[in-house]
């Protein structure tokens, strides 16, 4: 008896010992609160919202070290909203995220699956729509650029980030339409190139998606990832903040050209707005969007802090020149490392659109549209991260 139980826990010991160098952590982040609409579908509105700001999400994530300096690394992670329970991506277990890859210190790290693309990694952190200080409902119009917190989640991709080198970090990605016969349709690829060093942060990017929304490929309907239906959607964008002291300052600018667009996704009704929508107008042609973003945050002590942005996007659409005008401004208290509470406010105003065209609405990202140009949300919110 003495002798089987030393086997035993000799045998535990050396199970402990094998796994010693592999990690499996649960996590997740949950954002909630009470948003009070002046317009959505010609009605004002009280609602309990979820991910106003940021994904309300739990997932696994875990790593392996297989020795000089090699790594195996995996993200799962499901979107999901708090009101009702509901999954986020409807009919996907992993739907924000599902990836498995290497990482090499010295090498770089080279990842498989479904994930955010790479102009979103670099220069998404600069903008206020991609920040708890501001985000998703912050976003640029329609979240035409993809720079909003992880918005956009693309499949059947092979990603590639370099190591840190005097601050500089390079990433590219290449996501396959996974089609015989058809390999350009629905298919994505682009890079991001970013630099931190101190107080200065720069990046750039650039994405294209080809058919986007065409059945199933990089990115579809299905999971609510596409944001336009277009036959091809081009996205530049270049940013940079600076910290001084308890200030952080920003400025962002990004270029969208869609081509042959036929409609876009809303956020809050979860249905696409396009050819023959009779509460919204058509979409339909060529659309290109220039976005300039400032933002600022500013933190009174470790607990409290105030953010604000303004964007003006300058759109071209069939012979109309669209503008908005998107400001938001927030004041977040911690109540803890991993709870917060906020208070934010945002408006936008659209003008110069066709009368007869989705765009004429003002839309808050997370939002049903305005039936007029005008749009204002105010949110009470909590967030826990665990």
């Amino acid at each position: 008896m003495k002798k089987s139980l030393l086997t035993l826990t000799l045998s535990a010991a050396f199970a402990v010992s094998a796994h010693a160098q592999s990690s499996v952590t649960l996590y997740g982040l949950i954002d909630t609160g009470i948003v009070y609409t002046n317009n959505q579908t010609g009605h004002s509105a009280w609602q309990m919202a979820t991910s106003s700001t940021q994904n309300t999400v739990f997932g696994l994530k875990g790593s392996e070290d297989l020795g000089a300096g090699l790594h195996t690394i995996f993200k799962l992670e499901q979107g999901f909203l708090l009101n009702n329970g509901a999954q986020a991506f409807s009919g996907s277990a992993f739907g924000s995220q599902a990836w498995v890859g290497l990482q090499s210190d010295p090498y770089g790290t080279l990842t498989f699956g479904r994930q955010f693309d790479v102009m979103n990694d670099a220069v998404g952190p600069l903008t206020a729509g991609f920040n708890t200080w501001g985000g998703s409902i912050a976003a640029h119009p329609f979240d035409n650029d993809n720079l909003a917190a992880n918005s956009v989640v693309v499949n059947n991709s092979v990603k590639y980030a370099s190591p840190v080198y005097r601050g500089v970090t390079f990433e590219t990605m290449y996501s396959f339409s996974n089609k015989a016969g058809n390999f350009a349709n629905n298919r994505s690829y682009g890079f991001g190139l970013s630099y931190a060093q101190g107080p200065l942060n720069l990046a750039a990017g650039y994405l294209q998606l080809n058919n986007a929304g065409n059945g199933s490929g990089a990115v579809t309907t299905a999971d609510t990832s596409a944001n336009f239906i277009a036959e091809r959607q081009r996205i530049w964008s270049l940013g940079g903040n600076y910290t001084f002291g308890a200030a952080t300052v920003g400025l962002v600018w990004s270029h969208t050209q869609i081509d042959n667009v036929a409609g876009v996704f809303s956020f809050g009704t979860g249905s696409y707005l396009g050819a023959n929508d009779s509460t919204a107008g058509t979409l339909a042609g060529s659309l290109r969007l220039d976005n300039y973003e400032v933002n600022a945050k500013y933190a009174f002590t470790p607990a409290l802090s105030v953010s604000g942005a303004y964007t003006f996007t300058h759109g071209a659409y069939n012979g109309s020149s669209p503008g908005w005008n998107t400001a938001m401004l927030q004041t977040d208290y911690a109540l803890s490392k991993r709870t917060d509470f906020y208070v934010e406010g945002v408006y936008q105003n659209v003008h110069g659109a066709p009368a007869d065209s989705v765009l004429s609405h003002a839309m808050l990202n997370t939002l049903s549209p305005s039936s007029t140009g005008t749009q204002v949300a105010v949110i009470a919110g909590l967030r826990h991260q665990f």
